[in-house]
């Protein structure tokens, strides 16, 4: 069963984001987690977050009665796209104008059981 979180307008840039993204996909819950609390870049505290908060919706979504790290919960889907720029100017010699962007970001998460769960083996049959 999937679990879906989303942080939206992380003031953040995608690449550096995305320098920790990867870092993260394909593994289990409980590693990335270790991973991301070690971590000394910013992006790893609001991963974290993430994380945390993925395994919490997944707990929901499974009635909240299983335990995660029973059914080997991992990262499946995690991705880090552009948002929108605040532009900015600052000023220049010669009377110019240089732009500033500050750069925003969105990140999608999807956690996922490797091992099924007794609700979906009687969902297939």
């Amino acid at each position: 069963m999937e679990a879906t979180a989303k942080l939206r307008n992380i003031p953040l840039s995608a690449r550096k984001m995305r320098l920790i993204v990867d870092l993260v996909r394909g593994k289990s819950v409980d590693d990335a987690l270790n991973i991301l609390k070690f971590h000394k870049k910013e992006a790893s505290e609001w991963l974290e977050k993430l994380v945390l908060s993925s395994i919490a919706n997944w707990e929901v979504k499974t009635d909240n009665t299983l335990d995660p790290a029973e059914h080997d919960l991992y990262i499946k889907t995690i991705y880090s796209d552009e948002g929108t720029s605040l532009k900015r100017f600052r000023p220049a010699p010669h009377g110019r104008a240089h732009r500033i962007r500050k750069r925003m970001n969105h990140v999608t998460l999807v956690v996922e059981n490797r091992t099924p769960i007794d609700n979906e083996i009687n969902a297939e049959n």
